[in-house]
């Protein structure tokens, strides 16, 4: 373990195995930190923040702060959950749950500088979060979709998996799985076919989803009328099926 002595923590925080902290770092109250983690000069972690193992936090980000509400509700904040492998690069704000809730992270996400996650927020895993983007309070991030820079997304959203969205989109609906949404107002562009051959899908599979996409979007049916054409590529298909189900439970409606 090193600890820098300029670092200010308070006495309660729980510090593993393996931990470095730097020069200036803040650590306050309630604060647990996991096997391995590395928080850099000027860091602060806030209240009730539990880190698990080799968290990666460089300086000047903000872990686990107050929720950034303008209204009056109840100030009994919540806390925030963080797995294991995250980076938070500089100036990153990352807020803890409001009214007593959580704001959860997964594992190996990575959130570059000036990235912001709202409170209540529940971010998956190997997502990232590109610079100047932000999540509002409550928005769900499924696991390796990446959040382009200067992307916005609205309070209660959903971003599905494997999905990228790209310049500056401003998003007030649901993020299908697997597509790419760009520009404002924000516009579905087919599939993010390079993430997924990178994450390894077969050929069969994104064909699959190809035929899908054309439904949901040159089509562009009622959610009904388009779960009923899709039964039959989702029978051999549990991707198919994963965007089924994601339009069927959708509660803000889907971006298209």
């Amino acid at each position: 373990m090193t600890i820098d002595k300029t670092a200010k923590i308070d006495s309660s925080v729980e510090i593993a195995e393996n931990v470095t902290i730097g020069p200036y770092a803040i650590i306050h109250p309630g604060v647990k930190i996991g096997r391995g983690c590395k928080v850099a000069a000027h860091a602060i972690i806030y209240p009730d923040t539990t880190l698990g193992e080799n968290n990666t936090i460089h300086s000047f980000a903000c872990i686990g702060s107050d929720p950034q509400v303008g209204h009056k509700k109840s100030k009994t904040f919540g806390g925030l959950e963080v797995g294991e492998g995250n980076v938070f690069h500089e100036f990153v704000t990352i807020s803890r749950g409001c009214k007593g809730g959580k704001t959860h992270i997964g594992n190996h996400n990575l959130f570059q500088a000036y990235a912001h996650v709202g409170h209540d927020c529940h971010i998956k895993n190997h997502t990232i979060m590109v610079s100047y983007s932000g999540l509002a309070g409550h928005v769900k991030v499924e696991d390796y979709a990446i959040t382009g820079g200067f992307t916005s997304v609205h309070q209660f959203c959903k971003v599905g998996e494997s999905s990228m969205t790209a310049h500056g989109a401003i998003i007030t609906n649901d993020v299908m799985p697997y597509i790419i949404i760009a520009n404002n107002p924000p516009t579905p562009y087919g599939l993010n076919s390079v993430g997924l051959r990178r994450r390894g899908f077969p050929e069969e599979v994104r064909s699959n989803l190809k035929k899908a996409y054309k439904v949901i979007f040159r089509q562009k049916l009622p959610t009904a009328e388009a779960v009923q054409s899709l039964k039959g590529l989702a029978k051999n298909c549990p991707k198919v099926t994963h965007m089924i189900e994601f339009m069927q439970e959708s509660q803000r409606g889907i971006t298209r």
